[in-house]
Parts: C-alpha cells; sequence; structure tokens
C-alpha cells in the first residue's frame, strides 16, 4: 500500500509539473504543401484538463476536450471554412521549452514545434 500511495504521488507531482510547465503562449510555424503557416497557442492547465486558445491567420479557436497525461497532451479545435466545419485533433508532448505537436484533419497530418513566447 506504501508503495501504491507514493506512485500515486509521484503521479500527480507530474502532472502538476506539465501543468505549471504549459500555461502560456506557444508559437509554431508548420509547412502545409507549399505553404507556411504560423498558429499561436494560449494554453491554461487546471490539473489534468487543458483549455486555451488557438489563434491562426483565419481567427481565433477555442480548445475543447483538452488533456494532460504525463508530459503529454491531447485536445480538438473546432473551424469554419469556406469549404464547410471540420475539427482538427492535436497531440503533443513537452519538452522543456518546446511542445513537439502533431494535428490531423481531413485524412493529413502535420508535425510541428511550439515554442514559448515570453
Amino acid at each position: 500500500m506504501k508503495h501504491f500511495r507514493l506512485l500515486t504521488l509521484f503521479a500527480l507531482c507530474a502532472v502538476a509539473a506539465l501543468a505549471a510547465g504549459i500555461d502560456g503562449k506557444w508559437k509554431a510555424t508548420m509547412q502545409f504543401g507549399d505553404r507556411t503557416m504560423e498558429n499561436t497557442f494560449t494554453f491554461k492547465a487546471d490539473g489534468d484538463k487543458l483549455t486555451g486558445t488557438m489563434t491562426t491567420m483565419r481567427g481565433e479557436s477555442t480548445i475543447e476536450e483538452g488533456k494532460i497525461t504525463g508530459d503529454e497532451i491531447t485536445f480538438k479545435v473546432k473551424r469554419q471554412t469556406q469549404k464547410g466545419d471540420f475539427t482538427s485533433t492535436y497531440t503533443g508532448k513537452l519538452k522543456g521549452d518546446e511542445l513537439m505537436l502533431k494535428t490531423s484533419f481531413r485524412d493529413q497530418e502535420v508535425e510541428m514545434t511550439a515554442k514559448r513566447v515570453e
């Protein structure tokens, strides 16, 4: 039982450390075909929940279904375009002041590295 409590404590500390590390503004540049696009993410962690916004050249969208597990995050962003609404799914791994992100939408996957903005 003592080991279980210790493992639980370590797990909670890991979530708290990531939560403290993810809060704030992050900028990512990604290649999409022949275009370079910049995204700005603003994250706020509350325990294992992640909220915030994503801003692109097309405007701001709310982060939905955000989750934190260890040093990894997942969230979705729904956007409206002239071709209709679509939802992008994001997964990421925090490594210091870099956040390695992957997104998938419309059967495509794109990788990007976000860096903390001070």
